[in-house]
């Protein structure tokens, strides 16, 4: 993807009124069903074993079906509600690269000549909850980016790709959520091929590009990363940016 699509996709999204969700007053859904299956077909590494959900295809339709039985109603917490999205976000990528399996990318779904906000993989609207359609950009950019302001959200929903924050081997819950977001945070800053910082020089991910205006919005981008990171990014530090790697986060 070139960075100037990237860049103007990004500057439009910003500008995007936030999806409304639906509240319907039902208990907060339960996560074991999406929890067995990661921690069964999600490798340490973050690599996925698409073949092994496809073995297990009804028991993820059963859940995403869980999912889209229940949108979040006005007694859900903060936490409840946020596990919940970003569990919708990764199980309905996972669902939407199993319906178009094999692929070499998440990005080769779709129609050849992708134009952004059309028929790019993450405008494709196959997420019905509530009464709403969504499509994965109304849930990345409409909801948790745009009605929570946690950057660290950024390091939990996952693309299908290399490059992306690893997949999490289990399910976010609201009574785990900020310790798994911290994590996350930890594993994607201290992962060398996603980010390599070193005193004099930090390669960073072009999600500190892409989405700076979320980390700034908390604090400097280097004192986000500095948090986490083992080796400390200084004032002197120079800064560049990695090219990201589309490839299916497939295990091998």
């Amino acid at each position: 993807m070139k960075s100037i699509t990237v860049l103007t996709s990004i500057l439009i999204l910003l500008n995007c009124s936030p999806v409304q969700s639906n509240n319907l007053e039902g208990e907060p859904v339960s996560h074991e069903i999406f929890d067995q299956l990661l921690n069964k077909y999600v490798g340490k590494n973050g690599f996925v074993d698409y073949k092994g959900f496809q073995k297990e295809r009804a028991k993820l339709k059963e859940y995403l079906t869980l999912l889209q039985s229940t949108a979040p109603g006005k007694s859900w917490s903060k936490n409840e509600e946020i596990a919940y999205w970003i569990n919708v976000y990764n199980a309905f990528t996972i669902e939407l690269v199993l319906e178009h399996y094999p692929v070499e990318s998440i990005k080769d779904i779709g129609s050849s000549i992708q134009i952004p906000f059309v028929n790019t993989p993450w405008d494709i609207k196959f997420i019905e909850i509530g009464g709403e359609t969504y499509d994965l950009n109304n849930v990345e950019h409409g909801i948790l980016r745009k009605k929570w302001k946690e950057p660290r959200v950024h390091f939990a929903i996952n693309c299908a790709s290399y490059s992306c924050p690893v997949l999490r081997e289990e399910a976010y819950t609201a009574e785990k959520l900020d310790d798994q977001l911290s994590d996350q945070a930890k594993r994607f800053i201290n992962d060398d091929f996603r980010n390599d910082i070193t005193k004099d020089k930090a390669q960073l991910s072009k999600l500190f590009d892409w989405f700076g205006g979320d980390f700034k919005a908390v604090m400097p981008i280097k004192d986000f990363i500095n948090q986490y990171a083992d080796v400390k990014i200084g004032d002197k530090t120079d800064i560049s940016y990695k090219e990201y790697d589309w490839r299916l986060n497939e295990q091998k």
